[in-house]
Formats: structure tokens, sequence, C-alpha cells
């Protein structure tokens, strides 16, 4: 069994709440990365900011990144995750019925790792991935 641990991107860094949007940007562009999880209290996840969100939340709305803070961009609704233990297929089932591209490993409530397509194209079957681009892709008309 392939678990979310084996499949996952280990020190994965996190952004607090009040953190602004500017030092959000800075820190993906310093990371080339497209996303970084959010943590408020004690480190507990929040959410995810994207590059898109910071793009379509904040500029595109005339804010100035330097004023808004991260934790404002995040959904307030669900932050969808998995277990460290979850076996790859319910990872695969997560990212696919959410139509989310990054999912955060969790290991006793603490962010331990963050799971991408990329990571799963990497070392999973190409079916497997393929099927997973395509679910995620799809937009429903």
């Amino acid at each position: 069994m392939t678990t979310a641990r084996d499949v996952m991107h280990r020190g994965c860094e996190c952004l607090q709440v009040n953190e602004t949007v500017d030092v959000a940007a800075r820190r993906m562009a310093e990371l080339n990365v497209g996303a970084l999880p959010v943590c408020g209290e004690e480190g507990r996840l929040k959410g995810i900011i994207t590059d898109r969100d910071i793009v379509v939340k904040c500029i595109a709305r005339g804010k100035d990144p330097a004023a808004v803070a991260a934790g404002e961009l995040v959904e307030a609704e669900r932050v969808w995750s998995v277990d460290a233990n979850a076996d790859v297929e319910d990872v695969l089932h997560q990212m696919v019925e959410h139509k989310i591209r990054r999912v955060p490993v969790l290991e006793n409530q603490e962010l331990v790792g963050i799971i991408s397509q990329a990571d799963l194209a990497a070392k999973l079957p190409e079916d497997k991935v393929g099927e997973l681009v395509e679910a995620i892709s799809a937009t429903s008309h």
C-alpha cells in the first residue's frame, strides 16, 4: 500500500494568517511554488493560498497586496486534507471529488507535507495520473 506519506512533499512552509499577500508572493517566488499552506495559532492549518488567489482576489480587485492578510484570501469553508497514513487511493479520491490540485497532509492535526499533481505524476503510474488530471480539470457545463 502506498500512503500519502510516501508521495507527499515534505517540509512545506506555512504562511501565517496575518502575513500579507506580498509576503506570500515573495515566498512563493523564493520557493518556486504556486501555493502555500496558511496556518493560524499553534500551527493549525487554515487553508491554502495560491498564486491565482493573489491575482484574482487581491490584485484584480485593486487591493494593495501589502495591506491584505493572507488569511483574508483563504476560503473560510472546510480545508480538505488527508492523514499521512491515508492510502494514496483515498488521496486521489479527495482530489478528484473536490477538484483540488493540492492537498495538505496532516499527522496528529499538524501539517507534515503537501501533495500536488506533480508529486503524484512523479510517483504514480501514468494511467492514474492521467485520470486525476482529467477529472480535476474537467468543467461542468
